[in-house]
């Protein structure tokens, strides 16, 4: 076996092409040299004889050609310019990623398959996160509300005094990167205010359900939940429950991974996209709906470098928000007596609390209890815990007996009034020229009423619990109303029904009077009681777009 010294940059291919050996050749007989594209300099190479039979250097045969390999997704999912959209006019056209929109999205594209009629979605900001913070391992109940995607919350509050705990989150997901994932469905009787049957939503929620994933297993065999609940059965909290919660509790199951345990509208988006493709902008703005002679055409956007846009469709679903889409119509000259009317949203009660787990069967586990309202009971109590652990992801729980309640809330019935309202200012400007939302807000004498029997509910359910609640230095229960808007719950401001004059859609989310114009957010609720309005977005939003469907099938 001859040897030869590799000389400065020198490697297999070179070599093989300044000695004219065969490659195939040079790297069998040289098997130490990892690739024959590496830089070997100084390195003996072994040369093969010069009557070695071309049979003798194969081990498998042939070498594999190179396969090409194709260009690295830049991001997750496929992204599209607001100037690549402005060049298409689409079927549908879907403004906002949050629950609403997410929802519709998916349903549209579960319904339609690859049908070839073009969906579009723009969303006002960027990629941060492809799932729900609480699915980051290292996130927990402590880090949640402090740790989160770069510049993606916009509290407005500091500017509306009179919703001074609002925000605003723009990013892909929306506020569902970011919400505490409690689904409860609304009440019968809250229901029965609707112009949609009771009957008909819970098809809905079924549906809606199935897609979030909820449930209230999330709390199954904690101890600490399961010895709360018996208190309160026995002390006249007779419709307590474990929490409902958007969870994907499912184990793997024919190589169908279920990682992304804690629903956002990231899995609706991801779901949509394996049953067909859809464009999605980012960074994209909606200033305005264009309308002709009665009938949406399209939207006007702004990107970040300040370039306007019109992007054609011959649907548009509005899902910017209870504050955003009023805000879109009302710069759009969309006529409506009701749009931006009716804001309404929940009163807040907080509370800390601690209870005494000696005796409790191990695993204690997580506590998630709900208190639903009912006729007579305009409060929904909710409680969860303990201390940081309800997420607590990979982080150690210590061993323990007395155990502080690190959530322990009270939401409460707001009156739907005409006086409540969002409106835009045309003299409040922000950065593209647009101008800013105001806010007329204040709570009824009977919004009132109902959050002092909350506070009064909420010292009972206590003591049914036996729980310690946190007391001031006089020795009052500590109980605090949060500022507000904290809630995230603002709803109404596009509320449906069948009066014109009292509501902006039609009950299937259609703007009175536009046609191929809806909404699908929490503004289309014309009521909200004292639930969390997630699900309940989400099953509207789905069956705004079951009616999209059928109606472009019949025009």
């Amino acid at each position: 076996m001859r040897i030869y010294i590799a000389d400065h940059n020198d490697t297999l291919v070179t070599i093989s092409q300044k000695l004219q050996v065969e490659l195939l050749q040079m790297m069998s007989v040289n098997p130490h040299i990892a690739s024959p594209d590496i830089i070997i300099t100084g390195e003996r190479v072994n040369l093969p004889a010069t009557n070695m039979p071309e049979s003798d250097n194969r081990i498998f045969g042939e070498f594999c050609p190179p396969v090409p390999e194709s260009e690295f997704l830049r991001e997750w999912i496929p992204i599209t310019s607001a100037e690549q959209m402005a060049q298409t006019e689409y079927d549908v056209l879907i403004v906002g990623t949050g629950a609403g929109g997410g929802a519709a999205l998916w349903r549209l594209a579960e319904q339609w398959g690859n049908n070839g009629k073009k969906i579009g979605v723009v969303e006002r900001g960027d990629i941060s996160l492809p799932t729900h913070c609480m699915n980051i391992a290292t996130i927990n109940g402590d880090n949640f509300r402090i740790l989160r995607p770069y510049n993606i919350t916009y509290p407005i509050g500091k500017r509306l005094p009179q919703l001074p705990g609002a925000k605003l989150i723009y990013t892909l997901g929306g506020r569902t990167l970011l919400w505490g994932a409690i689904s409860p469905r609304m009440p019968d009787h809250v229901l029965a205010r609707w112009p949609v049957s009771i009957q008909e939503m819970n098809i809905y929620y079924n549906i809606a359900e199935e897609l979030m994933s909820v449930t209230r297993a999330y709390t199954k065999d904690s101890s600490i939940t399961q010895n709360l609940l018996n208190r309160l059965w026995e002390n006249g909290f007779e419709n307590a429950d474990n929490i409902p919660v958007a969870a994907d509790l499912d184990q793997t199951r024919f190589g169908k991974i279920h990682s992304n345990v804690f629903y956002s509208t990231i899995v609706s988006l991801a779901r949509a996209l394996a049953h067909r493709p859809f464009d999605l902008a980012v960074n994209t703005y909606v200033t305005e709906v264009v309308t002709d002679l009665g009938k949406a055409v399209g939207v006007r956007v702004m990107t970040p470098d300040k370039k306007s846009h019109f992007i054609k469709a011959k649907t548009i679903v509005l899902s910017a928000s209870a504050l955003q889409t009023p805000r879109i119509l009302l710069n759009s000259k969309i006529p409506g007596r009701a749009i931006g009317r009716y804001l309404i949203n929940h009163s807040y009660l907080i509370a800390t609390a601690s209870v005494n787990t000696r005796g409790f069967s191990e695993p204690l586990g997580v506590l998630g209890i709900i208190i639903p309202q009912h006729i007579g009971r305009p409060y929904q109590l909710q409680l969860q815990g303990p201390e940081q652990y309800f997420n607590y992801q990979y982080e150690q729980k210590p061993i323990k007996d007395l155990w502080k309640i690190s959530f322990y809330g009270a939401s409460g019935e707001v009156e739907s009034r005409y006086e409540n309202r969002v409106y835009v200012d045309p003299l409040s400007r922000d950065a593209y020229g647009v101008p800013e939302i105001q806010v007329n807000f204040t709570y009824s004498e009977k919004d009132e009423a109902v959050i002092r029997q909350m506070s009064i509910a909420l010292q009972q359910a206590s003591r049914a619990m036996q729980l310690e609640l946190a007391t001031t230095q006089n020795g009052t229960p500590e109980i605090c109303l949060m500022p507000i808007g904290t809630d995230n719950h603002e709803s109404g401001t596009c509320r449906m029904g069948d009066d014109p004059q009292t509501s902006a859609t039609n009950r299937y989310g259609q703007i009175h009077g536009i046609s191929g114009l809806y909404i699908a957010d929490g503004s289309v609720l014309p009521s909200i009681g004292a639930t969390n309005t997630t699900l309940s977005i989400v099953a509207l939003a789905i069956r705004t777009a079951d009616y999209i469907i059928k109606s472009l099938q019949e025009s």
